[in-house]
């Protein structure tokens, strides 16, 4: 897709590390302010023009599109080269922790394949330690990020409605695209919800509703006919490879270097950086020079190189490199819903997403003390017709075969609606990433060693969450599908959501962070972290929208001081 130019061949002023969301923000900004970029990504080269199956039926591929060894998501799915293994890249998990790891080593990322829903951060997630004592607060209000949400929801194209709610904050008008509208079993949900006094509002997503008629690099809107995480070649639901990094490559000031594994930031006498080493596709060790070096490889893989840069790891004089590690919390309840059994076929697709969704609602409750957790969740709803896959979703109503299953069938799909939680996790002591002390990868390097445990704030959570989505499937007439089980063994293991975060945090001194609020390392001048890792904390809305308004922030700064002369 995109034209890859030896590193060797570029002389850049800037080397970014990683093509995700973070890194694929850095690289727009910096190239289009003129200065020169290269790109270092670890995965390989990755056209959506050419390799995705936008269009394909499940029935053509093995397994009906199922899960393969190398595909977890699905035979279609966007990731090339990864998954929950890597192979020559393991890692370890300490004794007594359950903890996953998800890799995409593609260019773009997880921006190929990731679920695109694109809430904004509110007030209170960016002070939470001045709301209820927990965790830290951000080096920043939410007042100062406000404008970057505007121009990255703008630029990237997210779909929604302003609802006023308290500490989900309205967008500019105009910024946001049109929402779809509501389906059938979506106006059920929002029916149930609704009067047991829970809200459930349009949905924003990171997915085009309107024509993006750039002449360069133009997007389509979405025509509701194929699942996001297969990618789009059409570049409606967003993706770095066929956004941001096509826009940067039109200035010519951005070359890309895919097969290229960062293993080490480089630091001369003074301390500042003066590049990172890296292997290329034949395994090769290479070396990168740059006046800047931008980290944007993925929370847990930019702690993973810090921590492997220096002895007691670079930019790490507050300890904080690999701590703080976070997740989203998370489980499903499904119900059955007599009420809708038998309906009449028609086309349900409409996006890929769903239409509409339910965000945390007792805020007022929490500061009161009426509830036995502190921060919130919220419900990622589902429910329609859509293509059968690898099994045919029928609640287990289903009896017999033959005659008998079809007229099941029949009867009962379409007929089940789910409640995904996703919720806020505070750091915790016991939840980290270290350098394992025996294990090494293929390049020689120590691998991480995952430490992992939710505490009773989010089990507490957990328990709150399926208790309330029992209730809405009650309201509807409904019967609870998924086996009731205790909310410690309900919640999903640590990394499984893959919102890794935290591990590089920022703050507002160098004692007690890695960054400072514009990413800025306390302890290298000349390095910035622009992903994930520089989370203060995790709120319960899903982080890609905030990681790039920071990136778009943090980069921005970068230029002003380069261009100044600072660094």
């Amino acid at each position: 897709m995109l034209q890859q130019t030896p590193a060797a061949a570029f002389e850049p002023d800037v080397v970014v590390v990683g093509s995700g969301a973070g890194g694929g923000m850095a690289a727009y900004v910096l190239a289009r302010a003129g200065i020169k970029t290269l790109v270092l990504e670890a995965g390989r080269d990755y056209d959506p023009n050419a390799e995705n199956a936008m269009l394909k039926w499940n029935h053509e591929a093995p397994l009906r599109a199922g899960s393969t060894p190398d595909k977890h998501f699905g035979f279609y799915d966007a990731t090339a080269n990864g998954g929950w293994t890597v192979p020559g890249e393991p890692y370890t998990v300490a004794e007594g922790s359950k903890f996953r790891w998800w890799r995409s080593r593609m260019l773009g990322g997880r921006t190929n394949h990731w679920g695109r829903h694109s809430p904004r951060f509110g007030p209170y997630d960016f002070k939470p330690y001045s709301r209820d004592g927990l965790g830290m607060d951000w080096p920043m209000s939410y007042d100062e990020i406000a404008p970057w949400y505007d121009r990255t929801e703008k630029l990237v194209g997210v779909i929604g409605a302003n609802n006023g709610l308290e500490n989900h904050p309205n967008s500019s008008p105009g910024v946001l695209m049109p929402a779809p509208r509501p389906r059938v079993t979506e106006l059920m949900i929002a029916a149930a919800a609704n009067d047991l006094g829970i809200p459930c509002i349009p949905s924003h997503y990171a997915v085009l509703s309107r024509d993006i008629p750039d002449p360069k690099v133009p997007r389509q809107a979405c025509y509701n006919a194929s699942p996001c995480g297969r990618g789009c070649a059409i570049g409606a639901a967003f993706q770095t490879t066929t956004s941001l990094l096509p826009m940067a490559m039109a200035t010519g000031n951005l070359r890309i270097q895919t097969d290229a594994t960062v293993t080490r930031v480089l630091t001369g006498a003074d301390g500042k950086a003066t590049g990172v080493e890296y292997f290329d596709k034949a395994g090769r060790a290479q070396v990168a020079r740059a006046r800047v070096v931008v980290m944007a490889a993925s929370a847990c893989d930019t702690a993973k190189i810090l921590l492997n840069s220096k002895s007691g790891g670079l930019a790490n004089s507050s300890g904080q490199v690999g701590k703080n590690l976070l997740d989203t919390t998370g489980t499903n309840v499904r119900g059955h819903i007599p009420a809708l059994e038998g309906r009449p076929r028609y086309n349900e697709d409409g996006l890929d997403v769903a239409h509409m969704y339910i965000p945390w609602w007792l805020y007022k409750e929490q500061a009161a003390g009426k509830l036995d957790f502190p921060r919130g969740y919220h419900y990622e709803i589902g429910g329609r017709f859509n293509a059968p896959g690898a099994s045919l979703s029928l609640g287990n109503m289903e009896d017999g075969y033959g005659q008998s299953l079809k007229e099941d069938a029949r009867r009962y799909y379409g007929a089940q609606l789910s409640y995904t939680v996703r919720g806020e996790m505070i750091p915790n002591d016991g939840s980290f990433c270290e350098l394992d002390p025996n294990v090494k990868d293929k390049y020689g390097m120590p691998v991480l060693r995952f430490h992992w445990k939710w505490t009773q704030h989010e089990i507490r959570q957990i328990a709150h969450g399926i208790k309330t989505a029992r209730e809405m499937i009650a309201r509807l007439g409904g019967t609870v599908l998924t086996p009731e089980r205790p909310p410690e063994e309900a919640i999903e293991d640590g990394g499984v959501i893959i919102h890794e975060l935290g591990t590089t945090r920022m703050g507002d001194k160098a004692s007690n962070s890695v960054v400072d609020g514009f990413g800025k390392a306390w302890d290298v001048a000349n390095l910035v972290i622009v992903d994930g890792s520089v989370f203060t904390s995790n709120a319960h809305k899903n982080p890609t929208l905030t990681i790039m308004a920071l990136a778009w922030r943090s980069t921005a700064r970068l230029v002003e001081r380069l261009k100044k002369g600072d660094i």
